[in-house]
């Protein structure tokens, strides 16, 4: 790759990387135990706060597994070895890794 799509592919991971970091700090409440008063609610309302709960839990390891991926191809934009397949060691194509620059996989990887 050039360093023209190297510096954009950089900068794009690092919106990402700050958007989710944002979306993180953001949502830290969402995630908080469920404390409800049992004698004021009824069981459907509980209910429903242990499954929007549990919903944020779910986005937030979402988040997380998503910013590990980011930071691992920033390590890998840093180390040089950008683009190459984990797999055969080819260069996975510019289309891939424009549409999902984290991709550890080549097309043909991707199905084995």
């Amino acid at each position: 790759m050039q360093a023209k799509e190297l510096t954009a592919i950089r900068e794009q991971l690092l919106a990402q990387q700050s958007e989710l970091q944002a979306l993180e700090a953001n949502a830290k409440a969402s995630a908080d135990t469920v404390e409800l008063d049992q004698s004021r609610m009824g069981r459907l309302t509980r209910m429903d706060a242990l499954q929007g709960q549990q919903m944020a839990l779910e986005a937030a390891r979402r988040r997380q597994q998503q910013l590990v991926a980011i930071d691992g191809a920033l390590q890998r934009l840093a180390a040089g070895e950008f683009g190459d397949c984990f797999v055969c060691g080819e260069e996975i194509s510019g289309q891939r890794l424009s549409f999902d620059p984290t991709s550890t996989r080549c097309m043909d990887c991707v199905d084995k």
